[in-house]
């Protein structure tokens, strides 16, 4: 479906709490986008050590390990609930009304048994290399000089916690898109062209008044 995505908002408890998660998946964006960033500048500072003192960066590599689940997850939870994340939606975007939702109940359903599968495995992950019984509370460490691997490690199952809360809003949104037959539900992303956009925003405007 051709279009902006678009995530409607109401008075609703369902509505409210889409809202109240927002910021969280907003900061954990942030952190994501702030680790890309300072991986260019260490980037810079190897290549400059290399060059002209013949003394890259000591470790990293190492750093670049321990910033790529911050990278690569951190920011998934804020892309699900827009509906940017990758996904393909031929079938999908052929579909209207109940018929689209049940696809859509579906699908988040199945992502959310998987994510909860993987959050558990990921906590039992970062169990094994934590122990304050320990320096640095680490069992292991990297390779060159030797960071705390669990810090790394906990970010997994934390952003996978936080993608699980919207999983589950969306599946009460679909759900509840499903039963009621609603054609513009909250809470859950909508596939909209400019003309629908426009329209939805004139009538919220119109309600505001």
């Amino acid at each position: 479906m051709a279009g902006s995505a678009a995530v409607l908002e109401d008075s609703s408890l369902l509505s409210r709490l889409d809202r109240a998660l927002l910021p969280l998946e907003k900061f954990c964006a942030l952190l994501s986008g702030l680790a890309i960033f300072s991986l260019m500048f260490l980037a810079a500072y190897s290549v400059t050590g290399r060059k002209f003192f013949a003394s890259p960066m000591a470790g990293y590599v190492d750093y670049i390990e321990a910033a790529m689940p911050i990278i690569a997850i951190m920011g998934v939870s804020y892309v699900q609930r827009d509906g940017t994340h990758v996904r393909m939606d031929m079938l999908v975007s052929a579909l209207k009304g109940r018929m689209l939702w049940f696809f859509e109940l579906v699908s988040v359903l199945l992502i959310l048994l998987v994510i909860v599968a993987l959050t558990w495995g990921a906590w039992e992950h970062f169990d094994r290399s934590f122990d304050c019984a320990r320096p640095w509370c680490s069992r292991d460490s990297s390779i060159d000089v030797g960071l705390p691997v669990w810090p790394s490690k906990l970010v997994v199952p934390v952003a996978f916690g936080v993608l699980t809360l919207r999983l589950l809003l969306q599946t009460w949104g679909y759900g509840r898109a499903l039963v009621l037959g609603l054609e513009n539900p909250v809470a859950v992303p909508l596939n909209l062209s400019v003309a629908e956009q426009a329209r939805l925003e004139a009538e919220s405007l119109d309600g505001a008044d």
